[in-house]
């Protein structure tokens, strides 16, 4: 597996695999990475010829008072799990590497970043599309690789791809969970036991209200609530939002009708964790 740290590595290879007719599929990652991860790069691995991994906390998504610096890292651990799945090149730039001293370009969507996390975290969307367009120029990947743990992240790469005709296809993979039902998440490691045992909660909560929704309840406004009431049950739960939205625009809305989102933020003490699962 190559270990690369520099655009022009990458850029290079990408170079001689094209010359040679390989697919190549992109995982983007944030490092420390975990099952979650290792599901998308499997899938990868199936469907290309080369698997390229981008390991690499972007500080342009990070808002103030946000976690960058504590944001967890261990780069050692995430190449001998890339190198078990059979992955071809790791990238690990740093952020002098990707943005260089001054950069003045950004890419943002409008609309689709407006509710859910973008409320809260104005500047995240504009980083993350910037970085994975960045990341698909230097990879010039065929696929990328999404998991819809992360929705709205998902929901706005592939409407950036489709609205500015990008030569890539995002591929959404399912959310890969611990045995009692929190979604994997680096920012789990964050939670100490009693929290650890509370964060279980959010998966009861759209346990519920999913096996509602399949049994025929379309009340969108209604499983909210009963959403919220079974998260209140928690003390060390707070809630930030829980939110229904139809899943082309991410809009607001009251009645199950299409595929819908169902998506929610909860604190457990000063942790921010997010679930979510799409009906219809």
């Amino acid at each position: 597996m190559i270990k690369a740290t520099t655009v022009e590595q990458v850029k290079k290879y990408v170079r001689e695999c094209k010359k040679k007719g390989k697919s190549i599929g992109l995982v983007p990652t944030m490092g420390f990475l975990h099952e979650g991860h290792a599901s998308l790069m499997k899938r990868a691995r199936k469907e290309n010829d080369i698997v390229i991994v981008s390991d690499f906390v972007n500080p342009t998504q990070f808002g103030p008072n946000e976690d960058l610096e504590a944001y967890p890292r261990d780069f050692d651990a995430d190449c001998k799990l890339c190198e078990s799945i059979g992955v071809d090149l790791i990238f690990h730039p740093t952020p002098e590497e990707m943005y260089g001293e001054k950069n003045f370009s950004k890419v943002h969507v409008d609309k689709l970043t407006e509710g859910l996390c973008g409320a809260v975290r104005p500047v995240h969307f504009d980083g993350v599309c910037t970085v994975v367009t960045k990341l698909f120029n230097i990879s010039r990947a065929d696929r990328a690789y999404f998991g819809q743990k992360d929705a709205q992240q998902l929901a706005v790469v592939s409407r950036m791809v489709k609205d500015l005709n990008y030569n890539i296809e995002i591929i959404g993979c399912p959310i890969i969970r611990e045995e009692d039902g929190l979604a994997k998440s680096s920012r789990n490691t964050y939670l100490d036991e009693e929290q650890r045992k509370a964060a279980v909660i959010l998966h009861k909560a759209l346990s519920m209200a999913e096996q509602k929704a399949l049994d025929g309840e379309t009340d969108a406004a209604l499983l909210c609530k009963e959403i919220a009431e079974v998260i209140e049950q928690e003390p060390l739960a707070k809630i930030d939002y829980v939110e229904a939205v139809d899943w082309d625009e991410l809009s607001h809305t009251d009645v199950i009708d299409g595929k819908t989102l169902f998506a929610i933020a909860v604190y457990i003490g000063k942790v921010r964790l997010i679930d979510n699962f799409i009906i219809g």
